[in-house]
């Protein structure tokens, strides 16, 4: 729990470095655009590579098809759930809720917590649970806002994701045992050490983008309770009594109980579905799942 705790704190206080460098205007929006692609395009993928780069043991193959599965249950789950819960709300409200529920930053703000929680191993299922995520971030969240999915652009943009082709090449080197040259291996180990730092820092900056005045609304607030502390606690507890490791339980859990994706304004104010609205749900999630994530990391600390 000390190390949690640790881990938390140390994430916090990047998320502030990069709430103040933004506030202070040391980068601006094009700034942070430039700095999230990095993350994206080039450190994540390198990140993965390199935890993939593990010794292949007996039993990792079974992790990984079970971590996958888990994987898509949540997602066929969020799908429905998020139909369901916020069928009430307004059209554009609806879209941005049903989105969220589908997509939330596992991606970002998943793998560093994973990897700093559960180690190397922790970083390779998170990012085989991510496979199934990606690919319902570009059909059912696109048909959430647009109404319409074309399946074939989005087999060309999920296959050729960067951090699905790392997740393919990773999957080879652990399976065959194959190895960059040294060179290669280390520039990707600096590169990959980047991931944390400067994905917390991107989340700061977000943060740094909005009025904490007009960030309370009663339906964002629901969602957030619903993303952050139902959606897990109901993961939680249909892994609990699988006869699978620790870690696949824990790594399920805490990247089921992530805040709001960033994609989802920006989804939002493309297809002119209340945006400001989106970013208050990413936000405010954002906000309260830094004591949230915390607890959870401190729950199944204990229980797996």
């Amino acid at each position: 729990m000390t190390e949690v705790l640790k881990l938390q704190i140390t994430v916090f206080l990047l998320v502030v470095v990069g709430f103040l460098i933004k506030r202070i205007k040391l980068v601006d929006s094009k700034g942070q655009a430039a700095i999230t692609d990095l993350v994206i395009y080039v450190v994540l993928p390198a990140n993965i590579l390199k935890a993939f780069m593990v010794k292949f043991e007996d039993g990792m193959g079974r992790e990984l098809i079970v971590m996958l599965v888990i994987s898509i249950l949540i997602q066929v789950l969020s799908v429905f759930y998020g139909r369901f819960m916020y069928r009430k709300q307004s059209e554009g409200r609806r879209k941005c809720l049903e989105y969220g529920t589908i997509c939330s930053n596992s991606g970002f703000l998943g793998n560093p917590i994973a990897e700093g929680i559960y180690g190397a191993y922790g970083l390779v299922l998170a990012s085989v649970f991510l496979i199934p995520l990606r690919i319902m971030m570009w059909t059912s969240g696109i048909a959430a806002f647009s109404g319409t999915s074309d399946k074939k652009k989005t087999l060309i943009r999920t296959a050729t994701h960067p951090c699905i082709v790392a997740c393919a090449i990773g999957l080879v080197l652990m399976l065959t045992g194959l190895r960059f040259p040294e060179p290669v291996t280390k520039s990707l180990t600096y590169l990959g050490q980047c991931n944390t730092a400067l994905s917390m820092l991107v989340i700061g900056m977000i943060l740094a983008d909005i009025n904490v005045k007009t960030l309370f609304d009663k339906t964002v607030v629901l969602y957030t309770v619903h993303r952050l502390v139902i959606l897990p606690l109901i993961v939680f507890a249909a892994v609990y009594f699988l006869p699978v490791s620790g870690i696949v339980k824990g790594v399920a859990v805490i990247l089921t109980a992530m805040p709001a994706g960033a994609t989802t304004s920006i989804l939002a104010a493309k297809y002119e579905m209340e945006p400001e609205f989106a970013t208050k749900m990413v936000i405010f999630s954002t906000l309260l799942s830094l004591p949230t994530l915390c607890l959870w990391s401190m729950v199944l600390g204990m229980v797996f």
